[in-house]
């Protein structure tokens, strides 16, 4: 009779959930998520909780395999050596294989004033806070959002549609994936809205207070509302649990996405760091490493030599309020092609990649290994060999 295994996936996001479901296309496995909160947060919809246009939670009946146990609570340490992960409201939970799929949330903004006056928006807690905020004033307040990504750009949409006063900073170019033509776009959707755009290296924000934003060419806006976009951070329970990470906290694992401290813990998502090369953060790249992950684990599991993870980021999309979108394709070098969709179709596309992530998560859930994704071919291991060189040139 086999032994039966049990896997501990820590983090409930879109790589969790992805991971979980996979894994139980065998039934000599016993799958435990533990998450923070009982539903699943669809991150990308974080912006339109701000603005009051969605609530940004999906009931995990809908996206979680019904074998999979789910645990609420804090993970506080993985204890690699005793095999178990504590918790922040009970003793632990063991394992025999461990998915780290715990994701990304707020940056700390390095900023000074930021943490104080700012408001978040890249959890699910930190959007309800502002939206309250939002609630308690004035339509005419002067709101400003920093950062030109794309939750800075959407959140400043989706206000600025409601009739908002919106002025979005970005300190450096309006979302840089998007093609030049794509971005001219961006730019006319943003002001026909009313957004007022300030970009450029002069426009890094160097102070937030209570009432305004310091610019570094020396402007200072008024601001009674300063909302936070620029980076996401992860969590620092790797680093806190004594495994490899990188600057920025992520685990650091191989092509394999198995930890280099350890083969029985492997990443997923925003906090994976394969080959201290991460891929870029976003829900469609999660949820294929969440599924590449649970590929690995059945490989070590049955004692074969997983694969390294072949995953190409095609395409991204912004909405621009609940009428107009872009959805830009993309190179596998991730840079933007001239070809991309806008207006109502544009808007289309982005409610329907929204609405795939999560249809991606139910289909995995009745049919586990079902899920396939883009292939990279050249591009990753070409960016492999250059880091190699460039490793070798400085030990020369």
């Amino acid at each position: 009779m086999s032994k039966n295994t049990d896997v501990v996936v820590i983090g409930g996001g879109y790589a969790g959930v992805m991971a979980a479901n996979r894994l139980t296309q065998r039934d000599d496995v016993t799958v435990t998520v533990i998450n923070p909160r009982p539903v699943f947060v669809p991150r990308l919809r974080l912006h339109q909780l701000v603005g009051g246009t969605h609530d940004a939670v999906v009931d995990y009946q809908e996206v979680l395999a019904e074998g999979v146990r789910l645990v609420v609570d804090n993970a506080t340490r993985i204890d690699a050596v005793g095999r178990s992960v504590m918790l922040a409201e009970g003793d632990g939970i063991g394992y025999d294989y461990l998915i780290y799929a715990a994701g990304s949330g707020n940056a700390g903004p390095r900023v000074p004033g930021a943490a104080e006056f700012a408001y978040p928006v890249a959890t699910l807690e930190a959007a309800q806070r502002l939206r309250s905020v939002l609630l308690d004033t004035p339509m005419g307040a002067a709101v400003t959002v920093i950062g030109g990504g794309p939750t800075g750009v959407e959140t400043a949409a989706e206000l600025a549609e409601q009739g908002r006063k919106v002025t979005l900073v970005c300190g450096g170019v309006l979302v840089p994936y998007l093609h030049p033509k794509a971005r001219r776009t961006a730019h006319k959707y943003l002001a026909k809205l009313g957004v007022n755009v300030i970009e450029g290296p002069d426009a890094a924000v160097t102070a937030v207070t209570r009432d305004t934003v310091q610019l570094g060419d020396g402007r200072t806006l008024a601001s009674d509302v300063t909302i936070w976009t620029a980076g996401f951070g992860v969590p620092d329970l790797a680093n806190r649990s004594g495994l490899s990470t990188d600057s920025a906290g992520r685990l650091l694992t191989d092509e394999t996405l198995t930890s280099v401290d350890d083969e029985r813990i492997i990443a997923a998502g925003d906090c994976a760091a394969p080959s201290n090369l991460p891929f870029r953060m976003s829900a469609y790249v999660a949820y294929c490493l969440g599924a590449h992950a649970a590929d690995t684990l059945v490989h070590r599991i049955a004692g074969e030599q997983p694969a390294p993870i072949d995953l190409s980021f095609i395409a991204m999309c912004l909405s621009f309020g609940r009428e107009a979108g872009i959805y830009q394709l993309g190179h596998k070098n991730e840079t933007g092609m001239r070809l991309y969709f806008s207006g109502s179709v544009g808007k289309k596309l982005k409610e329907f990649a929204c609405e795939a992530g999560i249809e991606h998560l139910a289909t995995e859930a009745h049919k586990p290994g079902s899920h396939h994704w883009f292939k990279d071919g050249k591009h990753r291991p070409q960016l492999l060999a250059a880091q190699r060189d460039n490793t070798t040139a400085s030990v020369a």
